[in-house]
């Protein structure tokens, strides 16, 4: 009983507010999927599909309820390359074929979602909480960027077969709607909270351009200057012409594994940067590795379906969440009325000005940038402030996939410093003459130098004891270091005593060789934690180390 609660709740927390938020994101989700499909070099129909059955599959078996998946421009970017080179060498065959890189891009499709699930399956989506804050704050930040220039691009009209921006009378008609849609959306929540802003001003500012016979760009209009027919078309159809196409391949599957790893790589940095900043918006808390294989499975679909495939999107989520859709009946909303749109409403739907899809997208960019980051930036540490400017500017100037990674590699390497210097040996004399070095602080690859230079083998008596309760011996470097410490030692003619080791670590030292037994003391409040070694590094005798 309690299990099928959780599951209702899941579904839908509330039906009204869901539904409504969700015919709000499918609005929205119109103009991204199609731009995106341009940006790969697709038919629009095959971004619509893409969106279609990632944000279905995702909404349904996700790992966080109300995130909407679909079409993304940081998958598309990647799959431009292997498009363009799948059609060069269709034509280039023997026998032509027409549209092989779309083929090629299918197939893909269904490795991307294996390595999807794979990472699911093996529980890697858990690593997303190693993703330090001022890397989320530069993610939202320059997504907010990201989001903002891509809206820059509808405000170009055709002349003369040219894309130029709007002048005169067009561009000042399309800003004035714009102020509109998002001054009905700051306002009206201040007056009742009932129906979703977003939606309401979609619906008043086409009321009034249609009503108004008012000459401005729409997503029918959009669609037809980018090349494509129309949002209208059929069901997606399974692909099977492209289990015929595998030996187009030879000679190139380095090129599909490469993008494959790629794509599954971007799309799943996104969806899981995504899914936890939804997390904190509704202080509730997501499955990683159930998204990893829902967005697997819906990327295989792609490719058998025809959908140019993709990932979470945080824009539209942010739209969702914000419209009162919390439960998973908003994402399945906007997925099938996505559809509908494409099956029944294609002429009602391209009369939308794209000014109020504008107009919403800028509310949503308003809402994604973090701006209290201007405030805290002084008041955090320098390498803090230095993570957060450079994931932003990075996910500019790249995409978000590289920004993270960049910024979780700062991170750790500013980590890795500050600790390498916190090694400290407190030294003193016992009333028998043995020299005691207490050391405090981690050891570690980093630290090794500086826990080096803190004896003096030469000058120090012929007893010494080093204690290691207020330090962690961390990884095989550290143990490295022991054993060249205690090797310098007796070379000397010195006795030396290693107390306080943890439990792992004397034993990995004891089969390195024998000896360390009366190099170790064992003392009943020996430390309990575990070493990250290797145990089979350490198997050798000691005289086959190079120390």
């Amino acid at each position: 009983m309690i299990l099928g609660q959780t599951t209702r709740k899941n579904f839908t927390q509330n039906p009204k507010n869901d539904i409504l938020s969700g015919l709000t994101v499918a609005l929205a989700l119109v103009p991204e999927a199609v731009a995106f499909a341009f940006v790969a070099g697709v038919d629009p129909l095959v971004g619509l599909y893409g969106a279609f059955m990632m944000g279905i599959v995702t909404a349904l078996f996700g790992g966080r309820p109300g995130m909407i998946s679909g079409a993304t421009g940081a998958m598309a970017v990647v799959m431009v390359h292997l498009i363009s080179k799948g059609n060069e060498i269709g034509i280039a065959l023997d026998t032509p074929i027409d549209n092989l890189g779309l083929q090629w891009l299918f197939i893909t499709l269904l490795f991307v979602g294996g390595i999807q699930i794979l990472a699911g399956v093996f529980k890697l989506g858990k690593f997303v909480r190693l993703i330090p804050h001022p890397v989320m704050m530069g993610f939202v930040n320059g997504l907010a960027i990201v989001i903002f220039l891509s809206q820059l691009g509808l405000f170009k009209e055709t002349v003369n077969g040219e894309k130029v921006f709007m002048t005169g009378a067009a561009l000042w008609t399309m800003l004035g709607l714009i102020a509109l849609t998002m001054a009905i959306m700051y306002g009206l929540p201040k007056l009742t909270k009932k129906i979703p802003a977003a939606l309401t001003a979609i619906i008043i500012v086409a009321a009034i351009t249609i009503l108004g016979k008012l000459d401005v760009s729409t997503v029918g209009s959009f669609i037809r200057d980018g090349g494509g027919e129309g949002l209208q078309g059929s069901l997606p159809t399974f692909q099977d012409q492209i289990f015929g196409l595998f030996s187009t391949l030879q000679g190139h599957w380095d090129l599909i594994l490469s993008t494959a790893f790629i794509l599954a790589a971007v799309g799943l940095i996104e969806s899981l940067m995504t899914l936890n900043l939804v997390d904190e918006i509704t202080e509730t808390r997501g499955n990683g590795n159930r998204e990893c294989i829902a967005q697997g499975s819906a990327n295989i679909l792609n490719g058998l379906f025809g959908g140019m495939g993709g990932c979470a999107m945080i824009g539209q989520s942010i739209i969702n969440v914000d419209s009162g859709g919390r439960g998973r009946l908003s994402g399945a909303v906007a997925a099938i009325a996505l559809l509908c749109f494409v099956l029944f409403g294609a002429p009602l739907i391209e009369q939308i000005p794209i000014a109020a899809l504008v107009g919403v997208m800028f509310m949503v960019v308003i809402g994604t940038f973090a701006w209290s980051s201007f405030r805290i930036i002084r008041k955090i540490p320098l390498s803090d402030a230095i993570v957060l400017i450079a994931v932003s500017a990075i996910t500019v100037w790249k995409d978000l996939a590289v920004a993270v990674i960049a910024g979780v590699i700062i991170s750790a390497l500013v980590f890795a410093w500050k600790n390498a210097t916190m090694i400290r040996a407190r030294k003193r004399i016992q009333a028998d003459g043995t020299k005691t070095y207490e050391i405090w602080g981690p050891l570690f690859f980093g630290s090794i130098q500086n826990f080096n230079s803190k004896f003096d083998v030469k000058n120090d008596p012929d007893n010494v004891e080093i204690d290691f309760v207020e330090s962690r011996v961390s990884d095989h470097s550290a143990m490295e270091a022991i054993f060249n410490l205690v090797n310098k030692y007796e070379a000397a003619g010195k006795n030396i005593k290693l107390k306080h080791l943890s439990t792992d670590c004397k034993n990995l030292m004891y089969k390195a060789s024998p000896k360390f037994k009366e190099v170790i003391v064992e003392d009943i409040d020996d430390p309990r934690y575990h070493l990250a070694a290797d145990p089979e590094k350490f198997t050798k005798p000691l005289s086959e180390y190079n120390i």
